[in-house]
């Protein structure tokens, strides 16, 4: 059976009643939830779900029915930038199906939506009409507050919907992409410039890693900070070089990981890579792990 994923980031992160209520959106329409990761702090939620397209197809926009009836951005605040109330949807080939089929499934439901609910869409990544617009943060610059004044600028038109934000879910962004890890280190240290010091070295924006997205934000609730970060491509930037580079200039500031955190789902190979790494396994084989080679 042909399999898609698609994980789309929704700005509510603190009212269970909405949450549970896009979940069962999800589910109801056919895909199979994999994960709900609410982040209260973020004020967003990462909802995995998969299954064959047609399926997969319906539930986003069956999360789209719900979430947009439910979240109203003029009263949103968290520390993650976002653009609309169903901020980013990609979705990513799995099995039995291609980019060229995700890039066309990202084009059908970002009319549907625009269509349905009078609400701008941009594409991006491999789904991107021009290649201003395949990086998510480019799009979300200047955020709900800024999409106003950025609409009325021709480059900007939307690639479906009206040229003005939606007035309470403002607009998404809808593409397609392979798979990346949604990777946070917290530092032990409320110092807001060490994280963001530490994320401009570290991106490929400012001269990075080439497969790296980062930003330093504060947890004002735990009194810390963290580098937020996506990692676009796990298998060329993997996850133990992005941690011990983060770990590495930390030191220089004086300050120490607290922890790391994985938001929503992780490749295997990525942790057994990491695993490999760090105890310095010789030759090491992914049938070498048992439940691999029991499958």
């Amino acid at each position: 059976m042909p399999i898609v994923e698609c994980i789309p980031n929704v700005s509510e992160g603190r009212d269970q009643a909405v949450l549970d209520a896009c979940g069962d959106a999800i589910r109801g329409a056919g895909a199979r939830l994999l994960d709900v990761k609410p982040d209260a702090t973020h004020h967003r939620t990462v909802f995995t779900f998969a299954g064959e397209p047609a399926a997969v197809k319906a539930s986003a926009l069956a999360l789209f029915e719900t979430a947009l009836a439910r979240i109203d951005l003029r009263h949103h605040k968290g520390e993650h930038p976002r653009l609309g109330a169903v901020d980013v949807v990609p979705f990513v080939p799995i099995e039995g199906v291609t980019m060229a089929d995700c890039v066309a499934m990202a084009r059908e439901v970002g009319a549907d939506v625009a269509r349905r609910h009078n609400l701008p869409v941009f594409l991006y990544e491999e789904a991107a009409a021009v290649p201003a617009r395949r990086n998510l943060e480019d799009i979300r610059r200047g955020e709900f507050e800024g999409l106003p004044a950025k609409l009325k600028q021709p480059e900007w038109a939307p690639d479906f919907g009206p040229a003005a934000p939606h007035p309470t879910a403002g607009a998404s962004v809808i593409g397609a992409r392979v798979a990346l890890i949604a990777y946070n280190i917290n530092l032990a240290t409320n110092r807001l410039d060490v994280a963001k010091k530490i994320a401009a070295a570290i991106r490929q924006s400012s001269g990075g890693f080439r497969y790296v997205k980062a930003m330093g934000i504060e947890l004002a609730d735990r009194g810390i900070v963290q580098v937020s970060m996506n990692l676009t491509n796990f298998e060329k930037t993997p996850m133990f070089r992005v941690f011990e580079i983060v770990k590495r200039e930390a030191e220089r500031h004086g300050v120490s990981v607290l922890e790391s955190e994985i938001v929503g789902l992780v490749p295997a190979a990525a942790l057994t890579a990491s695993a490999a790494w760090y105890l310095q396994l010789e030759g090491f084989k992914d049938d070498q792990i048992l439940e691999n080679r029991l499958r």
